[in-house]
């Protein structure tokens, strides 16, 4: 991944892009600088918070990325996995029924989540919800495809 563009966000963006991740997460993405980050050789461009990728801009919708989940710690669309799926999900994979122990209510299938492990609360991945978060819980079958997880190229990332 390489930098193609940086620019600071106006306060009318930050506004915008404060509002909609509180829709989403319920956090409010706090900081003093915003500065967006326009990637090459990759689907995202992101949002550094104070210098941290804290956004990240998914099929040009914004959610936190895995650091800025872990710094804000959503309270919201969160799909909870167990010890046995940590590997897997800190790996890239997708998420299975069977590695699922909660699943917000809420979620829609479409809508961007938080992956966390149960045992520290720690956010692993996001992902897109392929089902209801109420059809998350079961015994097979993928319900969360991943898009950015733990030591992935973003995860890595530094500016």
């Amino acid at each position: 991944m390489k930098v193609k563009s940086r620019h600071h966000l106006r306060s009318d963006e930050i506004r915008d892009l404060r509002e909609t991740i509180e829709a989403e997460t319920g956090v409010d993405v706090d900081g003093d600088a915003f500065e967006k980050v326009d990637l090459t050789e990759t689907q995202f461009d992101i949002v550094l918070v104070d210098g941290d990728p804290a956004v990240m801009f998914v099929d040009g919708d914004p959610y936190l990325t895995v650091t800025g989940a872990n710094a804000y710690t959503p309270t919201e669309h969160v799909v909870t996995v167990d010890a046995g799926a940590v590997s897997f999900v800190s790996g890239g994979a997708d998420v299975m029924r069977p590695g699922i122990v909660d699943a917000d209510e809420d979620i829609a299938a479409g809508d961007l989540v938080a992956i966390r492990e149960e045992t520290h609360g720690k956010v692993l991945a996001i992902g897109r919800a392929l089902v209801p978060g109420s059809e998350m819980l079961g015994d097979s079958g993928k319900v969360v495809e991943s898009v950015h997880h733990v030591g992935d190229d973003l995860f890595e990332l530094s500016i």
